[in-house]
């Protein structure tokens, strides 16, 4: 990834950061029935958002990997999982923070939050495995297969509301009295952060693996470096 490329996806990414922030804590009308906690909402959701398009991205560079063997989609779905565990993180951790004044508890089965929970252990043991696959390359392949399953995941936490009972937030109130999403604010803060954190998310991720390619290019130079170096002791 070129260095310019970084540096101004950066300065976008830091943009549109602090006019979400302006957008959430100063511009977006309160909502009526959670009040200034529902806020969360506008970081929550795009955390989601991202953790989920980072694990599809995982899914399809580990399937790229498995077809064609190139080390650069292993390192594009290595990156992009960590990348997505950190959104999912912070998917759970502010659930758990919406959750602590709505429900009374930081945490509960509820089945999103269960299904969100077993997505985050998922790729976890594929991080797990992938980190042993730089001792043992064969295990990079598994890992692989561990990503592309691991990501069936996410459409099942997106339709978990509608398949079991849930406690899951679903409806926003205005303190007009109007449902869901109708204050063209509301709507407008919850695009621009969603935006916002996709370009983060796209700037973590041209660094890593940036940073993977390069690990790679000089694993590659210090191997050629030491089979000169056998044929000159030759």
């Amino acid at each position: 990834m070129g260095t310019k490329a970084v540096y101004w996806l950066g300065l976008v990414t830091l943009s549109m950061m602090m006019a979400a922030i302006f957008m959430v804590f100063v511009y977006v009308p309160t909502e009526a029935q959670q009040g200034i906690v529902q806020r969360i909402f506008y970081f929550h959701v795009p955390c989601a958002w991202v953790a989920f398009a980072a694990f599809a991205l995982v899914a399809i560079s580990g399937g790229f990997y498995l077809w064609l063997g190139q080390q650069v989609w292993d390192d594009l779905a290595y990156a992009s999982a960590e990348v997505g565990m950190l959104f999912c993180t912070l998917v759970l951790i502010t659930g758990s923070i919406w959750a602590k004044p709505i429900w009374g508890a930081w945490w509960t089965w509820d089945s999103r939050l269960t299904t969100t929970l077993v997505l985050w252990l998922l790729y976890a043991g594929y991080l797990i495995l992938r980190v042993m696959a730089d001792e043992v390359p064969q295990v990079a392949r598994f890992a692989a297969v561990v990503g592309i399953v691991a990501a069936a995941d996410v459409p099942v936490i997106i339709v978990s509301v509608r398949l079991w009972r849930t406690i899951h937030p679903a409806v926003i109130v205005t303190r007009q009295g109007g449902h869901g999403l109708e204050d063209p604010r509301m709507i407008a803060t919850l695009l621009v952060s969603m935006s916002a954190f996709t370009a983060l998310s796209a700037w973590l991720l041209m660094l890593r693996f940036s940073t993977l390619r390069a690990t790679a290019r000089i694993a590659n130079l210090g191997r050629q470096l030491a089979l000169a170096e056998a044929e000159i002791a030759d």
